[in-house]
């Protein structure tokens, strides 16, 4: 028996390829593939590669040598990304695999020390929570940009009144702007939501190997400083099997996507003949294939289509993970795609969205007529008879009487006479009609969060400083 070591083999067509005898089916192999789709990953790979090497180089695994070889590789697989002419290899598997495989062949054996001590299990845990980091700050600048567009047109229409509508039916008068504002609060949540995920992202899963974590003596915090994480996992078990990062994205997401879904659907709405209180831009609508008169809403139509995808993505990922045993499992795969296109598909959004809120025009007589129709402030009436000592349930009731009235008159509420008034109660004076102009309903309500110009004014300076933060 020969002393000497052997000599260096090529590396295996698969990093398990040792325990077996059989190459796999090719079937078996494409369907089992993740490069497709996680290739998207690769710069986030290559980073905690790098990181992982200067840890392995601080643990004595690695020779200074050793160390800048690998990293002067990683450095080359990032400019072969960057340009375009990295080598993907289906054959691989994942980015995983393609990076090591490339490193290899670029610095040589000495690449293969790279994994020490590491496991995809806690890499593709590690690279997800980075990509996350970036989609989330891509995703809250969207939602930002939205607020803005949101905010800027709010600012031109405080004045301006509207129906404010329940079931769909007019129901009392409000001023555009504050409609607008309740989508800028709206996305003010949702931007938070999408923080709190980040921030209970920002931990280090690297370490924790395959699931009993890494047997070298890594030091965790100072690779968690490197790659920027305020903590490192405390449970290795839990840190290669979570994936409540990516649900609480995708929750958010779904949520965001019902927000944007609502305005759009008001918008689509507001666009009809019915209502025609806005028009669409030409540049965000097409026309008909047969019928040349149309104008259709389609962007804002596939604003509120795409909130289907967002909450299918969430309902695919939580069913994939139910009822998983500990700790990897290889249905967890399953998590990208869902992950990624909802991420796409909310940039996608905010990045029309805005440009198409700018150039709406907002046909406002036509939304002032409609506010002052159909008893919208019957409300007030009946607040009237409330302010001279009246039971509120009296009032309405009384109210009532009077919105019937006028309807079988056919004429709206500020044309009846005081002594039509005061037919229904003694209580009604000569100011009585003054309180059911559009005018007095909406000055009426200036409490913190209410319709009043006034009120709205103070909500548009809360909205820019929340914007301002």
């Amino acid at each position: 028996m020969s002393d000497e070591a052997p000599a260096p083999q090529e590396p295996a067509a698969k990093a398990w390829a040792g325990r077996f005898a059989g190459r796999p089916d090719p079937g078996a192999e494409r369907f089992t593939a993740s490069l497709a789709f996680d290739r998207r990953l690769a710069p986030y790979d290559v980073a905690g590669s790098r990181a992982w090497a200067r840890a392995l180089w601080r643990a004595g695994l690695l020779s200074e040598a050793e160390r800048d070889a690998i990293l002067a590789g990683l450095d080359a697989i990032a400019r072969e990304l960057e340009a375009g002419t990295f080598p993907f290899r289906a054959e691989l598997e994942d980015i995983h695999m393609n990076v090591e495989r490339r490193l290899i062949e670029l610095v040589g054996p000495v690449g293969g020390k790279l994994h020490t001590g590491r496991s995809r299990n806690d890499q593709i845990v590690l690279d997800e929570r980075l990509y996350l980091r970036d989609a989330v700050g891509r995703v809250t600048a969207g939602l930002r940009r939205t607020q803005e567009a949101l905010v800027a047109r709010a600012a031109e229409t405080v004045e301006a009144p509207m129906p404010g509508y329940t079931h769909l039916q007019r129901a009392q008068p409000i001023v555009l702007a504050h409609h607008l504002l309740a989508y800028v609060f709206m996305l003010e949540r949702d931007r938070e939501r999408f923080e709190a995920c980040r921030a209970r992202a920002d931990e280090l899963p690297l370490g924790s190997g395959a699931l009993a974590g890494t047997g070298f003596p890594i030091d965790r915090e100072a690779l968690a400083r490197e790659l920027g994480f305020s903590r490192v996992s405390p449970n290795s078990l839990d840190a290669v099997s979570d994936r409540d990062y990516i649900l609480e994205f995708l929750a958010a997401a779904a949520i965001t996507g019902m927000h944007l879904s609502r305005l759009a659907a008001d918008l689509t709405l507001w666009a009809t003949a019915e209502f025609g209180f806005v028009e669409f831009a030409d540049a965000f609508a097409t026309g008909s294939s047969i019928m040349p008169q149309k104008k259709n809403p389609d962007v804002a139509e596939l604003i509120r289509g795409k909130s289907g995808r967002l909450y299918g993505n969430l309902v695919a990922v939580l069913t994939t993970m139910k009822g998983l045993p500990l700790a990897y499992n290889s249905d967890m795969q399953e998590d990208k795609e869902p992950f990624f296109d909802s991420v796409d598909t909310l940039e996608a959004i905010l990045g029309v969205l805005p440009p198409l809120l700018a150039s709406l025009t907002f046909h406002t007589d036509r939304m002032r007529r409609a506010a002052a129709e159909h008893g919208a402030t019957a409300t007030d009436l009946a607040d009237y008879l409330v302010r001279k000592g009246l039971p509120f349930r009296q009032a309405h009731e009384i109210v009532g009487r009077v919105v019937r009235y006028a309807l079988e008159a056919g004429r709206p509420l500020e044309a009846l006479t005081l002594e039509e008034l005061q037919r229904f109660s003694a209580l009604f004076g000569p100011d009585a009609r003054e309180a059911v102009t559009l005018e007095a309903s909406l000055r009426a309500r200036a409490v913190i969060g209410g319709t009043a110009p006034e009120a709205v004014r103070q909500s548009l300076d809360l909205a820019r400083k929340l914007l301002a933060r």
